[in-house]
């Protein structure tokens, strides 16, 4: 069945996106958050024109027409448009076939467990802390992700010995039980990251995300061959052969795709084929709450080297305003640490109409 239709409806951070076949079943996905309303415009100009009139089913070979008509556009808007584009048609196959995506390909319906992650650095260790034992007690989380540095801070922290005190503090007030991520969000040089790697072992801590400049892999090899803690990475990374690069160097010991930041469904399965060839565990990036977080659960229920938890940010309306009131159904309630992907057909949630109604709204139909 041929696609006949792609319609955005976007804000300056969401663009949902709904695919229609030439028989009128439909499907919902979504672009990359964040300067949402450009992603919707290169969807429409450079990934509708070759997709519409193409086969539904065959995801992979529409993505791939895209990336090769476009090939000198092999950048992050182009794979975040491609995305919304496979998102919805996943979305539409699981209701063709009353399934939901996870078993499309390869899964099924049930509870991922989740590690619950900070976004903040403007935060004071105590704080954190505090945060966590609420969450802790309100959820049940077992497992907490926190951060170090600064953001591309060039061994900089957010300030003065934060870093030194946040590690500590943490696993003090949690204890020796619940498992300890910290992220540096590429902020620094290889001497500094293994530093701080270190103070971070010293404390129990199991992972530690993109230590130095993303796009430096020599200098993330560097850390990761030095220290005994889980080196992880990739999240940024929407080029397969980066991809292929990474997993054949070992750049890292854990791979983070972002199923949307990648360019959907079908290329992160890519990625995690040539993971499980590789011995190497997945655990991707999913750091709000709009549809990737549900995407990757889908995605975690399915791969046979999915990593030990879902990334599940725990930032409300103080820090994402712009995920309030997206969906009618709330797909993301946390019992006993864990998330649970339903049995509903395709991504098993609906898009809140009100959202919709003030959107920006434009379509693309096949000729």
């Amino acid at each position: 069945m041929k696609l006949q239709k792609l319609e955005t409806f976007t804000d300056s951070f969401v663009c949902f996106v709904r695919a229609t076949a030439e028989d009128g079943a439909e499907g919902w996905g979504q672009v990359a958050p964040y300067y949402a309303d450009i992603t919707a415009q290169v969807l429409h100009r450079q990934v509708a024109p070759y997709a519409l009139g193409m086969d539904c089913g065959d995801i992979d070979g529409m993505l791939d027409i895209v990336r090769d008509r476009e090939h000198k556009f092999p950048g992050s808007y182009l794979r975040r448009a491609m995305g919304g584009v496979d998102t919805a048609l996943w979305d539409m196959r699981g209701k063709r076939e009353g399934k939901p995506v996870c078993e499309l390909i390869g899964g099924s319906a049930g509870r991922v467990r989740a590690y619950a992650s900070s976004m903040k650095r403007d935060i004071t260790p105590k704080d954190e802390a505090e945060r966590f034992l609420r969450l802790r007690d309100a959820h049940g989380f077992d497992a907490f992700k926190f951060r170090i540095g600064a953001e591309v801070g060039r061994d900089r922290d957010e300030w003065e010995g934060r870093t030194e005190e946040i590690v500590p503090t943490i696993r003090r007030a949690l204890g020796d039980g619940p498992a300890l991520l910290a992220d540096a969000n590429s902020c620094y040089s290889p001497a500094k990251a293994i530093e701080v790697g270190r103070l971070l072992q010293d404390h129990g801590i199991s992972h530690y995300e993109e230590p130095c400049p993303y796009w430096e892999f020599e200098q993330t090899r560097e850390v990761t061959e030095a220290l005994e803690i889980d080196v992880c990475g990739g999240e940024q990374d929407c080029m397969m052969a980066n991809w292929k690069g990474m997993i054949e160097g070992r750049i890292v010991d854990v791979l983070q795709p972002d199923v949307l930041y990648i360019g959907g469904i079908a290329r992160t399965l890519r990625v995690a084929r040539m993971a499980e060839a590789a011995g190497m565990p997945v655990t991707p990036h999913a750091a709000n709450l709009s549809l990737v977080t549900l995407f990757t659960m889908h995605l975690l229920r399915a791969i046979p080297c999915a990593g030990k938890y879902l990334e599940f940010s725990i930032e409300g309306a103080d820090y994402y305003p712009w995920q309030e009131g997206l969906f009618r159904n709330d797909p993301y309630e946390v019992v006993d640490g864990h998330v649970t992907v339903t049995d509903a057909p395709g991504w098993g949630v609906e898009i809140c109409p009100d959202w919709l109604d003030r959107a920006e709204y434009r379509v693309s139909e096949a000729g």
